[in-house]
């Protein structure tokens, strides 16, 4: 069993890779999925997108994927890092516990979640250092996976590749953000790769459903 990282190098290196991540030029990604809702009043009306690239970590893609949610930035992030409100919400994730507390706001957590696509994509666990730090007038919330622990029974361990979610103000919208999240999750096990990216693509359209949902209750 690998001993857990050095809090202070790992929280740089994950900033400076979704730093980097923020910055690649538009023309370099293919959209995935596009949902529009219509029923929303401006800006909340403005499509959900979901982009991808090939990632440098490993033979899939990395996924970008940005909407506007109703709410301020604080609690926005709130309900995404790890803590009491994520496993409220979150229609994916199944359990959710903090092996290690760094900090406020850098820890590890051991999670699980549900099957599917009919359950061909089945269980998977995750053990993830999660991190999260200003940025302009918003918050980034970014996370890596570690090879920490026995894999539980049952479950299958993915690998989530740097990954995280800007959150800013809206501009001339303050009490709506503008979220971005980056995603490069290997599931590893058996899969084709038809299912694995629309399960990826489908994941993140639900994840920002979910979510608003659960900021309205």
């Amino acid at each position: 069993m690998d001993l857990l990282p050095d809090p202070a190098p790992l929280a740089t290196r994950l900033q400076n890779t979704l730093l980097r991540y923020h910055s690649i030029a538009d023309s370099e990604w293919r959209i995935a999925r596009k949902t529009v809702s219509d029923a929303a009043a401006p800006p909340v009306s403005a499509s959900r997108l979901v982009w991808r690239k090939p990632s440098e970590e490993f033979s899939g893609y990395l996924y970008k994927a940005q909407g506007v949610v109703e709410d301020v930035t604080n609690r926005i992030v709130d309900h995404i890092r790890p803590g009491p409100y994520r496993l409220d919400w979150d229609s994916l994730m199944t359990t959710m516990d903090i092996v290690e507390t760094f900090e406020e706001n850098c820890c590890v957590m051991r999670y699980t979640t549900a099957g599917q696509l009919w359950n061909i994509i089945a269980p998977r666990e995750f053990v993830d250092f999660s991190y999260t730090t200003s940025y302009e007038d918003g918050l980034l919330s970014c996370g890596v996976s570690l090879n920490y622990g026995e894999v539980r029974p049952n479950f299958v361990r993915g690998f989530n590749h740097p990954c995280g979610w800007f959150c800013v103000p809206l501009k001339d919208y303050p009490n709506h953000s503008l979220l971005t999240g980056y995603i490069q999750t290997e599931l590893r096990g058996m899969l084709p790769q038809s299912a694995v990216d629309t399960a990826m693509a489908s994941t993140l359209v639900n994840f920002y459903s979910d979510l608003k949902k659960a900021l309205k209750s």
